[in-house]
């Protein structure tokens, strides 16, 4: 039955889709941002391990890690310039995010893809030549800036298109991408780490132009969203595209409230102010508080260090090398299984269970490591540095089925279409403040936390755990733009945010969910309010 020209289905309003190639051809072209992504966070733990790349940038860290009667195990790594190599990629995107969003809105996500791309390529040309230390920073913040276009551009993209029954398996493409390009930096580096010579890390470095070449090729092909079409006015091509990317020619009821949605969209003549209103909090505070414990796992630290880690944890270069693969593998094996139990478990059980097994991992990790590992100790026996690999694995493991994808996906599927890159510019930033903070923070508190930097990440997967039992909706299967009437008007806590003075024609602050196209109803074709 059709009701205000929306089709309805047992769970509520959804709209007539296939899954049609061009959506998944899309939406896995699209996803190779995360490929570049990955590959640039896997890539720096395995460089900077390496002798000779320590010797030519960072001779004090490589004399440090030569010297094994003057210094801590736990601190021989720890060097502010060897931190800032990793984190100012991250700082650079946090910048780069601000212009990517208003590319993403007035450019479209399909263009925003492509700078990125470009940037990538030329902050891999300078990285693999670099010749000084100074080189090698600029290439890290030309890659920085394809890091913020892509996580602007790239999450919009993919729930955008996807039809809503499988919009979370495939927002996730984004994260398995991210975990393969770690997987395939964990491998470059263990190979590029026998060359003789001394030029293996300049291979590992300029082999990110493979999936930079992939981002750049896949932008040109893509087709961009209807909901960028529509809001930049091209209605007759958002209409095209909406019916080659749904597979059938009954798309009127949906292409009708995107139209009305981008209409109450262009009434917002300040986004990021419109995110302040009270109506729209829920969302803004879950984006951020997503974002912050993503990297309070202390997920991050453990794929930019691995190899790091595992080094400063007793295991010699080749066997460190070696267990960052297996994790990287492990993280990839594990993104697919969320790819298929997101939109059949939901995103709370997955997340719930996974703080589970996180907080269990790391607490095991830190007891072994408060055991067997002193400042001065060559190594720790097999058996426990295979119990700590598998700790870890297991720890990777549960992040990538949940917090990893999820983090990127609640956010994206949550904010209305008047907020949405606002809101979307906002997620991207704090991601990359927290990650560019950890990065910069990880090799120093692993020097005076010692074995208690497990117990400081478990205390927090703990906090965000609770977070989730109470303050997260379900968003499985809800169409975007009816979030407000089924999630937050619904939500015990959330649902006082929704009734408020804030409502009113000028600020298009309607409530997503309200939309329900009274012009519909009213036989008013709403291309004419526009």
């Amino acid at each position: 039955m059709a009701v205000g020209g929306f089709a309805t289905s047992a769970g509520g309003a959804e709209f007539e889709a296939k899954i049609t190639p061009i959506v998944i051809i899309s939406c896995i072209m699209a996803a190779t941002g995360g490929l570049m992504f990955g590959y640039d966070v896997g890539v720096s733990g395995g460089v900077t391990s390496m002798p000779e790349f320590l010797k030519k940038f960072f001779p004090v860290v490589y004399k440090k890690t030569q010297d094994k009667t003057l210094n801590s195990n736990y601190c021989k790594y720890d060097n502010q310039g060897l931190q800032l190599f990793t984190s100012s990629l991250y700082l650079a995107g946090l910048t780069a995010t601000f212009f990517a969003s208003y590319t993403t809105r007035r450019l479209g996500r399909k263009l925003t893809m492509l700078i990125a791309g470009v940037f990538f390529i030329m902050g891999v040309v300078l990285n693999a030549g670099a010749q000084n230390l100074e080189m090698l920073i600029i290439g890290r913040i030309l890659l920085g800036c394809g890091v913020g276009f892509a996580n602007q551009a790239v999450p919009l993209f993919l729930s955008e298109i996807a039809p809503t029954r499988i919009r979370g398996g495939l927002n996730i493409l984004f994260q398995l991408n991210v975990t393969i390009g770690i997987l395939f930096a964990n491998l470059v580096n263990y190979g590029t780490a026998k060359i003789k010579g001394g030029w293996g890390w300049r291979l590992s470095l300029g082999l990110a132009g493979v999936p930079a070449l992939l981002l750049t090729v896949g932008a040109l092909l893509v087709v961009d969203t209807p909901n960028s079409l529509i809001e930049r006015g091209r209605l007759d091509e958002g209409k095209q595209v909406l019916r080659r990317i749904r597979g059938t020619d009954n798309i009127e009821p949906e292409f009708l409230e995107l139209v009305e949605a981008s209409r109450i969209a262009k009434e917002v003549k300040h986004p990021f102010r419109n995110l302040l209103l009270r109506k729209n909090r829920p969302q803004l505070i879950i984006a951020v508080a997503l974002q912050i414990f993503q990297q309070l796992t202390g997920i991050n630290a453990i794929m930019f260090y691995a190899p790091v880690l595992f080094d400063t944890l007793g295991f010699k270069s080749d066997a460190s090398l070696y267990s960052a693969v297996i994790t990287g593998a492990v993280n990839v094996v594990s993104t697919v299984v969320s790819i298929y139990s997101v939109d059949k478990l939901g995103r709370r059980v997955l997340l719930l269970e996974a703080g589970i097994q996180m907080f269990f991992s790391q607490l095991v990790i830190a007891i072994i490591l408060g055991l067997k590992v002193t400042d001065h100790s060559e190594s720790m026996s097999s058996g426990f540095g295979i119990l700590v690999v598998i700790m870890i694995c297991t720890f990777v493991s549960a992040f990538a089925w949940s917090w990893g994808p999820l983090g990127w996906l609640i956010p994206s599927e949550t904010f209305p279409l008047e907020t949405r890159s606002a809101g979307q510019s906002v997620t991207v930033c704090v991601n990359l403040l927290f990650t560019f903070g950890m990065a910069q923070a990880f090799l120093s508190m692993l020097c005076h936390f010692k074995f208690g930097i497990f117990l400081f990440f478990s205390g927090w997967v703990l906090v965000m755990s609770f977070f989730v039992l109470f303050l997260l909706p379900e968003t499985k299967n809800i169409p975007i733009e009816e979030m407000t009437e089924r999630v937050w008007k619904q939500h015990w806590f959330w649902k006082r945010f929704m009734d408020d003075d804030d409502m009113e024609d000028t600020t298009g602050a309607y409530g997503n969910g309200s939309r329900k196209i009274s012009h519909i109803n009213n036989g008013v074709d709403p291309t004419t309010r526009l």
